[in-house]
Protein backbone atom coordinates (compact mmCIF):
# COMPACT_ATOMS: atom_id res chain seq x y z
CA UNK A 1 0.00 0.00 0.00
CA UNK A 2 1.15 3.35 -1.01
CA UNK A 3 1.79 6.37 1.26
CA UNK A 4 -0.54 8.71 0.35
CA UNK A 5 0.72 12.52 0.41
CA UNK A 6 -0.37 14.50 3.87
CA UNK A 7 -1.50 18.04 3.91
CA UNK A 8 1.79 18.73 5.35
CA UNK A 9 3.61 17.68 1.92
CA UNK A 10 0.88 19.57 -0.28
CA UNK A 11 1.47 22.60 1.96
CA UNK A 12 5.32 22.32 0.82
CA UNK A 13 4.79 21.37 -2.38
CA UNK A 14 3.16 24.56 -2.68
CA UNK A 15 6.06 26.64 -1.25
CA UNK A 16 8.37 25.13 -3.86
CA UNK A 17 5.67 25.67 -7.23
CA UNK A 18 5.83 29.53 -5.73
CA UNK A 19 9.53 29.94 -4.90
CA UNK A 20 9.89 28.36 -8.64
CA UNK A 21 7.26 30.32 -9.86
CA UNK A 22 8.80 33.64 -8.26
CA UNK A 23 11.97 33.05 -9.43
CA UNK A 24 10.54 32.84 -12.94
CA UNK A 25 8.82 36.06 -12.63
CA UNK A 26 11.64 38.14 -10.91
CA UNK A 27 13.67 37.05 -14.22
CA UNK A 28 11.20 38.26 -16.32
CA UNK A 29 10.62 41.72 -14.40
CA UNK A 30 14.67 42.52 -14.98
CA UNK A 31 14.37 41.56 -18.28
CA UNK A 32 11.34 44.15 -18.64
CA UNK A 33 13.81 46.69 -16.82
CA UNK A 34 17.24 46.19 -18.30
CA UNK A 35 16.61 44.59 -21.60
CA UNK A 36 13.60 46.08 -23.01
CA UNK A 37 14.21 48.22 -26.20
CA UNK A 38 18.17 47.89 -25.71
CA UNK A 39 19.88 45.41 -28.08
CA UNK A 40 20.76 42.09 -26.91
CA UNK A 41 23.62 41.38 -24.09
CA UNK A 42 26.11 39.18 -25.70
CA UNK A 43 27.05 37.02 -22.31
CA UNK A 44 29.40 34.73 -24.62
CA UNK A 45 30.10 36.29 -27.99
CA UNK A 46 28.76 34.15 -30.73
CA UNK A 47 27.09 31.75 -28.50
CA UNK A 48 24.68 33.02 -26.26
CA UNK A 49 23.13 36.50 -25.45
CA UNK A 50 20.06 38.02 -22.95
CA UNK A 51 17.81 39.26 -25.79
CA UNK A 52 13.97 40.47 -24.61
CA UNK A 53 11.28 39.53 -26.70
CA UNK A 54 7.41 39.43 -26.12
CA UNK A 55 6.34 36.05 -27.28
CA UNK A 56 2.67 36.12 -27.99
CA UNK A 57 2.59 31.91 -29.32
CA UNK A 58 3.75 28.95 -27.13
CA UNK A 59 6.63 27.76 -25.59
CA UNK A 60 9.80 28.32 -27.91
CA UNK A 61 7.89 30.31 -30.15
CA UNK A 62 5.77 26.52 -30.90
CA UNK A 63 2.49 28.00 -31.77
CA UNK A 64 -0.26 25.52 -32.97
CA UNK A 65 -2.76 28.46 -33.86
CA UNK A 66 -0.89 29.74 -36.27
CA UNK A 67 -0.11 26.77 -37.69
CA UNK A 68 -4.09 26.18 -38.42
CA UNK A 69 -4.40 29.52 -39.29
CA UNK A 70 -1.52 29.22 -42.12
CA UNK A 71 -2.97 25.81 -43.36
CA UNK A 72 -6.78 26.98 -43.32
CA UNK A 73 -6.63 30.81 -43.87
CA UNK A 74 -8.89 32.14 -41.64
CA UNK A 75 -9.62 35.51 -43.90
CA UNK A 76 -11.40 37.19 -40.62
CA UNK A 77 -8.34 37.08 -38.41
CA UNK A 78 -5.90 38.46 -41.19
CA UNK A 79 -8.56 41.15 -41.20
CA UNK A 80 -8.70 41.69 -37.51
CA UNK A 81 -5.12 40.86 -35.87
CA UNK A 82 -5.95 41.99 -32.42
CA UNK A 83 -8.93 39.04 -32.38
CA UNK A 84 -6.32 36.89 -34.23
CA UNK A 85 -3.87 37.46 -30.78
CA UNK A 86 -6.91 37.30 -28.50
CA UNK A 87 -7.95 33.82 -29.93
CA UNK A 88 -4.06 32.40 -29.46
CA UNK A 89 -4.47 33.94 -25.35
CA UNK A 90 -7.90 32.35 -24.81
CA UNK A 91 -6.53 28.75 -26.22
CA UNK A 92 -3.81 29.14 -24.55
CA UNK A 93 -4.87 30.28 -20.70
CA UNK A 94 -7.76 27.54 -21.42
CA UNK A 95 -5.40 24.95 -22.19
CA UNK A 96 -3.02 25.39 -19.99
CA UNK A 97 -5.87 25.62 -16.89
CA UNK A 98 -6.80 22.51 -18.35
CA UNK A 99 -3.49 20.96 -18.04
CA UNK A 100 -2.83 22.17 -14.67
CA UNK A 101 -6.25 20.51 -12.97
CA UNK A 102 -4.91 16.93 -14.52
CA UNK A 103 -1.41 17.66 -13.11
CA UNK A 104 -3.12 18.24 -9.80
CA UNK A 105 -4.98 15.42 -9.22
CA UNK A 106 -1.93 13.36 -10.84
CA UNK A 107 0.37 14.46 -8.88
CA UNK A 108 -2.45 14.22 -5.74
CA UNK A 109 -2.26 10.93 -6.24
CA UNK A 110 1.62 9.66 -6.65
CA UNK A 111 2.84 8.37 -3.43
CA UNK A 112 5.22 9.94 -1.31
CA UNK A 113 7.33 7.11 -0.82
CA UNK A 114 11.35 7.98 -1.74
CA UNK A 115 10.76 5.77 -5.05
CA UNK A 116 8.40 8.65 -6.39
CA UNK A 117 10.42 11.76 -5.13
CA UNK A 118 11.59 11.94 -9.08
CA UNK A 119 7.83 11.97 -10.08
CA UNK A 120 6.67 14.44 -7.71
CA UNK A 121 9.54 17.03 -8.50
CA UNK A 122 8.72 16.56 -12.61
CA UNK A 123 5.35 17.36 -11.59
CA UNK A 124 6.68 20.51 -9.42
CA UNK A 125 8.77 21.76 -12.28
CA UNK A 126 5.74 21.29 -15.31
CA UNK A 127 3.32 22.75 -12.84
CA UNK A 128 5.84 25.79 -11.82
CA UNK A 129 6.76 26.25 -14.93
CA UNK A 130 2.63 26.54 -16.71
CA UNK A 131 1.64 28.70 -13.95
CA UNK A 132 4.92 31.31 -14.72
CA UNK A 133 3.82 31.47 -18.43
CA UNK A 134 0.24 31.62 -17.60
CA UNK A 135 0.94 34.57 -15.31
CA UNK A 136 2.47 36.41 -18.33
CA UNK A 137 -0.13 35.26 -20.98
CA UNK A 138 -3.16 36.93 -18.13
CA UNK A 139 -1.21 39.67 -17.46
CA UNK A 140 0.61 41.00 -20.64
CA UNK A 141 -1.12 38.89 -23.30
CA UNK A 142 2.58 37.69 -24.45
CA UNK A 143 5.10 35.90 -22.44
CA UNK A 144 8.62 37.73 -21.87
CA UNK A 145 11.22 35.51 -23.01
CA UNK A 146 14.73 36.55 -22.95
CA UNK A 147 17.38 33.83 -23.34
CA UNK A 148 19.02 32.88 -26.73
CA UNK A 149 21.53 30.42 -27.70
CA UNK A 150 22.75 32.46 -31.35
CA UNK A 151 25.47 29.69 -31.90
CA UNK A 152 22.40 27.07 -32.58
CA UNK A 153 20.11 29.85 -33.32
CA UNK A 154 17.64 28.32 -30.87
CA UNK A 155 14.32 29.76 -30.30
CA UNK A 156 14.48 32.39 -27.41
CA UNK A 157 13.09 31.14 -24.05
CA UNK A 158 12.90 31.62 -20.27
CA UNK A 159 13.41 30.05 -16.75
CA UNK A 160 9.53 28.84 -16.89
CA UNK A 161 10.30 27.07 -20.03
CA UNK A 162 13.26 26.16 -18.72
CA UNK A 163 11.33 24.22 -15.77
CA UNK A 164 8.80 22.60 -18.22
CA UNK A 165 11.44 21.36 -20.77
CA UNK A 166 14.11 19.91 -18.01
CA UNK A 167 10.85 18.08 -16.63
CA UNK A 168 9.81 16.74 -19.77
CA UNK A 169 13.20 15.20 -20.78
CA UNK A 170 13.32 13.85 -16.84
CA UNK A 171 10.15 12.26 -17.15
CA UNK A 172 11.02 10.22 -20.46
CA UNK A 173 14.18 9.21 -19.02
CA UNK A 174 12.11 7.73 -15.78
CA UNK A 175 9.80 6.19 -17.79
CA UNK A 176 12.01 4.24 -19.88
CA UNK A 177 14.89 3.29 -17.60
CA UNK A 178 13.84 3.56 -14.21
CA UNK A 179 10.01 3.06 -13.98
CA UNK A 180 7.98 0.07 -14.49
CA UNK A 181 5.19 -0.30 -15.13
CA UNK A 182 3.54 -1.60 -11.61
CA UNK A 183 4.84 2.00 -10.09
CA UNK A 184 2.29 3.93 -12.66
CA UNK A 185 -1.24 1.97 -11.20
CA UNK A 186 -1.30 4.59 -8.86
CA UNK A 187 -1.79 6.86 -11.41
CA UNK A 188 -4.37 5.27 -13.34
CA UNK A 189 -5.42 2.14 -10.71
CA UNK A 190 -7.15 -0.50 -12.82
CA UNK A 191 -11.16 -0.35 -12.81
CA UNK A 192 -12.01 -2.61 -10.20
CA UNK A 193 -9.08 -1.11 -7.86
CA UNK A 194 -10.70 2.09 -8.09
CA UNK A 195 -14.57 0.38 -7.69
CA UNK A 196 -13.24 -1.73 -4.70
CA UNK A 197 -11.90 1.56 -2.94
CA UNK A 198 -14.86 3.72 -3.66
CA UNK A 199 -17.14 0.96 -1.72
CA UNK A 200 -14.33 0.93 0.94
CA UNK A 201 -14.58 4.27 1.53
CA UNK A 202 -18.81 4.30 1.10
CA UNK A 203 -18.51 1.43 3.86
CA UNK A 204 -16.42 3.80 6.66
CA UNK A 205 -18.81 6.71 5.83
Amino acid sequence: MYKIKTKKTMIYSAVLVFILVALDQITKLLASLFLKGRGPLKVIKGVFELQYLENDSAAFSLDPVSILHRVFHFTYFDAHPNAFLMCKMVFFIVLTIAVLTILMVLYRRIPEERHFLPMNLIAIGIFAGAIGNLIDRICHQYVIDFFYFSLIDFPVFNVADIYVTVSAIALVIFVLFFYKEKDFECLFPPRKERKNETCRKNHLK
